[in-house]
């Protein structure tokens, strides 16, 4: 169980190193947030709750596409690791296009 649980928690910190400094950027946070998976599923559900706070309309749709991650990323922290891989990427394609629509 052990590796499972290291497996995972590898996965969200290549994840994390990827995409949350572009994340805090969005909202304007440059303090440094915990290394865990959660901590990481928290940033963007921060950012999420930003972005779709805002009356700008590509801000909406960001803030969609990171719901849309943190879906993924929660399912693919709790879901066996057969079925990890892809929910990964699809949380990486939402968090990619969440930033891209942000920015």
């Amino acid at each position: 169980m052990a590796v499972q649980t290291k497996t995972k928690t590898d996965t969200f910190s290549v994840l994390r190193d990827c995409f949350a400094t572009d994340l805090a950027a969005l909202i304007g946070d440059q303090s440094q947030r915990g290394a865990t998976p959660n901590a990481f599923i928290d940033l963007v559900e921060e950012v999420r709750d930003f972005l779709g706070a805002s009356s700008i309309g590509d801000w909406q749709d960001a803030s969609e596409e990171l719901d849309s991650a943190v879906t993924y990323l929660t399912d693919a922290f709790t879901s066996p690791d057969g079925d990890q891989p892809a929910l990964l990427a699809w949380a990486r394609t939402h968090l990619r296009d969440g930033i891209e629509t942000a920015s």
